[in-house]
C-alpha cells in the first residue's frame, strides 16, 4: 500500500541540519511531502548536508504561517509527543496506531506532526491533532532528536504499509470542515452552558479527541454541524414555542432552523 498521502509537518524547527536529515528519512521510505509551519530562518546549505540526496524533497517542501494552514486540506491529523499530562493521556503507541494511519492514507491526506526541538507540540498545537502518538522510550529518558522521531516513524509506517494486511479506512472529512464544525459546536455548547466561558478549550479538547478517535466523515460532520445550530436556536428562541412532539393544539411546521437529510 503507498504512503504518498502521507505529509510530514514539522511544526517551529529550530535547526536546518535536523530539516535536512528529516527530508532524507522521508526519502528512505518512499514519502515526499514536507511542511514546515513558522521555521526558524532555514539555511539551506546545512540543510542539503543532512539530506545528501532528498534535495528533492527540501525543493518541494512547503512553508506554513499555522498548523491550521497545514492540515487543512487532511483527513486525519497525527500529533506527536513524549510528555505526560492531561491533554496527552490518550497518547497511542506508535506500533498500535501504524495500521489506523496506513489505513486512512490510501483514501485520504494524512499529516504527522512533529513539535519543536526544545519542546515538542504545544497544548494549542494539539487541538489540531485528531489523535496522538507516542514512541515508547526508557522511562529514564523519553526525548528523542527531532529527526531520530520522524526516522522512527517513517520506518514503522513503511514497514506497516507493505504488510498484506493493511487494509482501507473511508474518506473523511478534511480538516478545515472539521475545525470549522468544532467552532460551531463550541459556540453552540457556550451559549448553553455546557463549556466554562473562561476554560471552553478544556472540554472541547476532550470532544475533539473523543471525535477523532472515531474518524469524522463528511457526513458525520453535517450531523455535528445540524446539532450545533439546533442548539444555538433552541437557545436563542425555541425554547419559548410549544413543545410539538406533545402539544396537538401547535399548528404550522416544526419550528428550528434545520432539517437534516443526510
Amino acid at each position: 500500500m503507498s504512503v504518498a498521502n502521507l505529509r510530514i509537518v514539522l511544526v517551529r524547527p529550530q535547526y536546518s541540519g535536523n530539516i535536512g536529515a528529516v527530508a532524507r528519512a522521508m526519502d528512505n521510505f518512499g514519502m515526499r511531502s514536507l511542511a514546515l509551519v513558522n521555521p526558524a530562518p532555514v539555511h539551506r546549505q546545512q540543510a542539503e548536508m543532512m539530506a545528501v540526496h532528498a534535495r528533492e524533497i527540501l525543493d518541494a517542501m512547503q512553508l506554513y504561517p499555522s498548523l491550521h494552514a497545514a492540515v487543512a486540506d487532511c483527513g486525519l491529523v497525527i500529533g506527536t509527543t513524549c510528555r505526560p499530562g492531561l491533554y496527552r493521556e490518550h497518547a497511542v503507541p506508535l506500533r498500535t496506531l501504524a495500521p489506523t494511519l496506513v489505513a486512512a492514507a490510501a483514501t485520504n491526506r494524512v499529516a504527522l506532526v512533529f513539535g519543536p526541538e526544545d519542546s515538542g507540540l504545544s497544548n494549542e498545537d494539539l487541538r489540531y491533532c485528531h489523535q496522538l502518538l507516542t514512541i515508547p522510550t526508557n522511562a529514564t529518558y523519553t526525548s528523542l532528536n527531532l529527526a531520530q522521531a520522524v526516522v522512527l516513524c517513517c520506518s514503522e509506517i513503511f514497514l506497516t504499509a507493505q504488510s498484506e494486511s493493511a487494509s482501507l479506512a473511508p474518506a473523511l472529512a478534511v480538516a478545515d470542515r472539521q475545525e470549522m464544525m468544532y467552532e460551531k459546536l463550541k459556540h453552540a455548547l457556550l451559549r448553553i452552558g455546557f463549556l466554562h466561558k473562561d476554560n471552553p478549550e478544556h472540554i472541547m479538547l476532550a470532544l475533539r479527541r473523543f471525535f477523532g478517535r472515531a474518524g469524522l466523515e463528511e457526513r458525520d460532520v453535517r450531523i455535528l454541524l445540524g446539532l450545533a445550530r439546533q442548539i444555538e436556536w433552541y437557545a436563542g428562541y425555541g425554547w419559548r414555542l410549544p413543545d410539538v412532539t406533545t402539544d396537538s393544539q401547535f399548528v404550522g411546521p416544526t419550528p428550528g432552523p434545520l432539517t437534516y437529510h443526510g
